[in-house]
């Protein structure tokens, strides 16, 4: 059976037993736990899924039920999404940041009577939102794989993630047949996962993905970039809620049989990408920006003559970066191959393996619009980023960058089976079977969405000479001043964060007669630039409010203005004087900015930047 037979005929649950039948010794998890890594084969990661789903099945989940997961990534994790997906239901995933009344409105609104916890954590707030404020009426069973601290909880409905596991073993004999012929009977376009956008106005809605959408985006990842059980290998710690953790995690495995390897926490990433060293890695334009910080935060260490070793290389490998992306990600010449061999071995190599990317032969940056200086960044010190376009209803990506198409600023081309086209203005539209089955109890929304089979995006774009397609803006977000000129703010917000020391820009201006900014410093490159110069300061709130960091943001921003025309220069700025923040309302759960909240929320600043009139 080939490749593509595999991922066109089949659902993921029954990919994952094909490989425990033809792979079975094969390495398929790594978890490290007490500082040892812990290995699963493609066999163990079968059969400790069939047994979860036996228990599931023996506490009552049926075909078309949904099971809620509220947790950090574990190998758990995969198994509960895929023994859902095995007794013919759903996978739903719950940022583990989540305050209780979210996971309250996401669990009640899904219907969902099962919900597998992380820890006493998750389970806490999970009991919160089935206390408080109406409850939870569908909830039935609140299954947690980490039962630390929770000896004396007693709540009905509660169990262990083990116990269930035990218990599908225990059953295995009597409802075995019966969850295998579950497994046997799954539909390429049966609902999969349910992946609740996390909104950036309004209550976040339910996506409906069936396994054909999740395999078929997966698959031809895998197949543009040649990735394989061999070339490719991932370190999970992106929230698995979200598509492109689930996307290039679990679905990406399922294609290439590789090694997935799971993160200690967000905070050990890097330590773990030193570890393990993964051929692929996925990155969100954040996780991109603190590596690059990362090595200029190490230069300050080095000595002198290293500083200039490094200067001088980065400014004789951008030139050879900025050619061999033009030139499709290959060196546009003997001399730039040889010239960057030699950078390689001088200063590159070292920087590689202190990122932890030196055997990375794919990178990719997903999820919201990032600067090109940051991607130019990574392909200058030899590790070529791909930057990738999509959204939870195209099942993650639609659009890739590969080599042929790396042209710098844009996301690639659309990949095999999607369609595209551009609506008078500039939207985005795409078909194909990467986009989703529709929103979850939401017929009035898929309807927006979808107009005669085509998806609208909600981005406005531009197809370049070569077919690669760039990212504008959202459609909802483009400023019109009240001279009537048309501001991408994206563009401009993205060459503020290429600052160090700005982590977040928020442009003001639609409808007002000139642009401003709402800027958030970054506290720990702030930080240290305070410290040289023997700046005090406690908080954030301290440093945001010293005279000498608002003299540096003005120079920064001074230095962006000089990028663009004149009405597109911003006049004035404020710095927030607290950090933005998902439980305050101001940011997504994927850290994207919720624009109306924090234009209510900082009206003072507005205030005092346009005045009462505007």
């Amino acid at each position: 059976m080939t490749s593509a037979d595999l991922i066109t005929t089949r659902t993921m649950p029954q990919i994952l037993a094909w490989r425990a039948d033809h792979m079975p010794a094969a390495l398929a998890l790594r978890e490290k736990v007490r500082g040892l890594w812990r290995q699963t084969t493609w066999h163990d990661y079968f059969e400790r899924t069939r047994a979860f789903a036996i228990g599931l099945h023996a506490l009552g989940f049926r075909a078309g039920d949904r099971l809620a997961i509220a947790g950090d990534d574990c190998p758990e994790w995969f198994l509960a999404d895929l023994a859902a997906q095995m007794l013919g239901g759903a996978g739903l995933g719950l940022y583990p940041t989540n305050p209780w009344p979210e996971m309250q409105y996401i669990l009640r609104h899904s219907r969902a009577r099962f919900v597998v916890c992380g820890d006493q954590e998750q389970t806490d707030k999970v009991l919160d939102a089935r206390r408080l404020d109406g409850g939870l009426p569908d909830l039935e069973q609140i299954i947690t794989i980490d039962r630390k601290g929770m000896r004396r909880y007693a709540e009905p409905g509660l169990t262990a993630f083990e116990t269930v596991m035990q218990l599908g073993r225990d059953q295995a004999a009597s409802l075995g047949p019966i969850v295998d012929a579950a497994l046997a009977a799954g539909r390429p376009d049966d609902t999969a996962i349910i992946v609740y956008t996390s909104g950036t106005t309004g209550n976040p809605k339910g996506a409906m993905l069936s396994h054909r959408n999740m395999l078929h985006s997966a698959g031809e990842v895998a197949r543009i970039h040649g990735l394989d059980a061999k070339s490719y290998s991932v370190l999970c710690y992106l929230p698995l809620c979200h598509v492109a953790e689930r996307s290039f995690s679990t679905v990406m495995q399922l294609v290439t049989g590789c090694t997935v390897s799971f993160a200690e926490s967000i905070d050990t990433v890097v330590v773990n990408l030193r570890e393990v060293a993964p051929k692929g890695f996925l990155g969100v334009p954040r996780i991109w920006e603190k590596m690059q910080q990362s090595i200029f935060y190490r230069l300050k260490d080095a000595t002198p003559l290293q500083q200039r070793v490094l200067a001088r290389s980065l400014a004789l490998g951008r030139g050879i970066a900025e050619r061999r992306m033009a030139n499709g990600g290959r060196f546009a010449s003997l001399g730039d191959r040889l010239t960057y061999a030699a950078l390689w071995l001088a200063c590159f190599r070292g920087l590689q393996t202190f990122l932890g990317l030196d055997r990375v032969r794919a990178g990719f940056c997903g999820g919201a619009t990032v600067s090109p200086e940051v991607l130019l960044f990574f392909w200058t010190i030899g590790v070529p980023v791909y930057q990738i376009y999509g959204m939870t209803e195209s099942a993650g990506v639609c659009h890739t960058q590969r080599p042929g198409a790396t042209t710098l600023g844009s996301s690639g081309t659309k990949i095999d089976g999607i369609d595209e086209r551009i609506a008078a203005d500039g939207e985005m539209q795409i078909r194909g079977p990467s986009v989703f089955k529709g929103y979850l109890f939401d017929d009035e929304a898929t309807a927006r969405a979808v107009h005669d089979g085509w998806l609208l995006t909600g981005d406005i774009v531009e197809i370049g000479p070569t077919g690669e397609m760039t990212v504008l803006d959202r459609k909802k977000d483009i400023l019109i001043t009240s001279g009537g000129k048309n501001i991408t703010p994206s563009l401009i917000e993205n060459a503020l964060k290429d600052s160090p020391f700005i982590r977040e820009a928020i442009l003001l201006g639609d409808g007002r007669n000139f642009l401003a900014a709402l800027i958030q410093i970054d506290l720990d490159t702030t930080g240290q630039w305070a410290q040289a110069r023997n700046i005090a300061y406690t908080t954030y709130p301290t440093l945001a409010a010293h005279e000498q960091v608002y003299d540096l943001i003005r120079d920064e921003v001074t230095r962006v203005n000089e990028r663009f025309a004149r009405v597109e220069n911003i006049r004035k700025f404020v710095i927030l004087k607290k950090e933005l923040d998902h439980d305050d309302g101001e940011l997504t759960a994927t850290m994207k900015v919720r624009r109306k909240a924090i234009e209510a929320k900082f009206g003072a600043e507005i205030e005092q930047i346009y005045g009462r009139a505007g």
